[in-house]
């Protein structure tokens, strides 16, 4: 189907830009988006009603946009996380998930229609994210919005779905009957990965905080460790072939490490490649990042017998559409604690930055 931008028209911000000309879909030249001009707390946020929605290319989707959630890394880059990468490339539109109905499409794009409902998730490094009434992502990085979902429920899963999927099913490649550790199994990729696991048929351990240890063994772990009042290396006694990390500091590195089974997998959230670019410059820490990995590779190898991972969330066309297989099923679900309007986007970073809201935020859009 062809894609015609029309720039005769008079920015429209709240208004629906898609309209049908004959067999040509057609959208206007503008539309709300929420802009960080520039590191800092909630404040720098910016709501801006005429922010240019670019033209497609042949493998992209125009989104509109009705639900969008907080993820910590939108968060984290508002603070300046990132910063050697984005700093030159300023002002970017954060958000990484996205729930709402196809608008336009792609010359290219075959699997996807206008009007249909979607959701997905832009890789890390996108420039021009999902805080925004129009978003736009590729073909590959959408599937169709599992039927039984709202767009609220629908925009919370992607993002962390997709990390631990990276995580369990491309790098570990778990398979039936195994055994798994996450440790921080409370927020959003460790539920993930245990709904996972436990859909693969694995026998699933998790530590996480006293308040989150109901909901995690109803997802069907079986072993939920309080860490703030459990000494987590004396009352688990197993070992295990696979260990993902959420928190990765040395502390739990070393608990992981110390229990896998000789040819497991430790897979780390905490990557050290954008710390190190921010801390020395992209020149210089690049490639100490590349080092510091390489590194513990071959240490952990020599030494443990076991395969050291950092694992970033990347689009996996395969896995979000399994992922929705998944959660059409009941299987796997992200509760969102509270919702807040997007012209309320500063409220809502504030209450994360202060540990208000301590489970997953959405953002609606009208």
């Amino acid at each position: 189907m062809a894609v015609l931008k029309l720039q005769s028209l008079k920015p429209r911000p709240i208004s629906e830009l898609s309209m049908k000309v004959g067999s040509i879909r057609c959208y206007v030249s503008s539309c709300r988006a929420v802009l960080l001009p520039r590191f800092g707390g909630p404040e720098v946020l910016q709501l801006r009603p005429d922010v240019p929605v670019p033209d497609l290319k042949p493998n992209e989707v125009l989104v509109r946009a009705r639900a969008v959630s907080i993820n910590p890394l939108d968060t984290r880059m508002r603070s300046g996380y990132g910063r050697s990468i984005f700093e030159p490339l300023l002002p970017l539109i954060l958000g990484r998930d996205v729930s709402g109905e196809v608008a336009a499409v792609g010359a290219s794009v075959k699997s996807l229609t206008v009007g249909q409902e979607v959701f997905g998730a832009l890789h890390p490094t996108a420039l021009r994210g999902t805080y925004t009434d129009y978003a736009i992502l590729t073909e590959d990085e959408l599937s169709p919005k599992p039927a039984s979902l709202t767009h609220v429920e629908a925009s919370a899963i992607p993002f962390a779905a997709l990390t631990a999927w990276r995580a369990l099913k491309s790098t570990a490649r778990i398979t039936e009957g195994q055994r798994l550790l996450v440790i921080g199994g409370g927020g959003a990729v460790g539920f993930s990965a245990i709904q996972i696991a436990v859909a693969a048929g694995c026998h699933v351990t998790t530590t996480c905080g006293n308040q989150s240890i109901n909901r995690l063994m109803a997802a069907g772990a079986e072993q939920a460790v309080d860490y703030t009042s459990e000494d987590i290396e004396s009352v688990i006694k197993e070992k295990f072939d696979a260990v993902l990390d959420t928190i990765g500091v040395p502390d739990t590195e070393r608990i992981g490490i110390n229990l896998l089974n000789r040819g497991g997998h430790y897979m780390t959230l905490q990557g050290e490649a954008a710390a190190l670019s921010d801390r020395y410059g992209l020149p210089i820490g690049l490639p100490a990042a590349t080092a510091v990995l390489f590194k513990k590779r071959i240490q952990y190898k020599f030494s443990y017998g076991i395969e050291y991972s950092w694992i970033y969330m990347r689009a996996d066309s395969e896995g979000l559409h399994e992922i929705r297989r998944l959660s059409e099923a009941g299987k796997l679900s992200i509760p969102v604690e509270k919702t807040f309007s997007i012209t309320q986007v500063r409220e809502a970073h504030e209450a994360k930055d202060k540990k208000q809201i301590l489970g997953k935020v959405v953002l609606e859009l009208d």
